[in-house]
């Protein structure tokens, strides 16, 4: 296997890896903005306030956007698996 593909193989994973965590990723960000928001001009300093509402969210996301993240991820990985034949040359 030469540097090449290795290098290629690992950019691919990269970016299969931040394409599937983006969407929960995102949904926790904004989520988490407008708790802060509303921590900020309420004055309510409450933990849980802060972790319940992205834990739903990102629950959420992941009931929606599941079976696109597990399908992505199993394409990936059936890809390197039939390419590990032409690696091992």
């Amino acid at each position: 296997m030469d540097p090449q593909a290795v290098l290629t193989l690992g950019q691919q994973a990269m970016f299969t890896l931040l394409m599937v965590a983006a969407p929960v990723l995102g949904a926790v960000l904004v989520v988490g903005l407008v708790v802060s928001l509303f921590q900020a001009l309420t004055q309510i300093n409450e933990a849980t306030l802060s972790f319940v509402p992205k834990l739903l969210a990102a629950v959420a996301v992941l009931v929606i956007v599941g079976p696109w993240m597990l399908t992505t991820l199993v394409e990936f990985i059936r890809r390197v698996l039939l390419a590990l034949p032409s690696y091992a040359v």
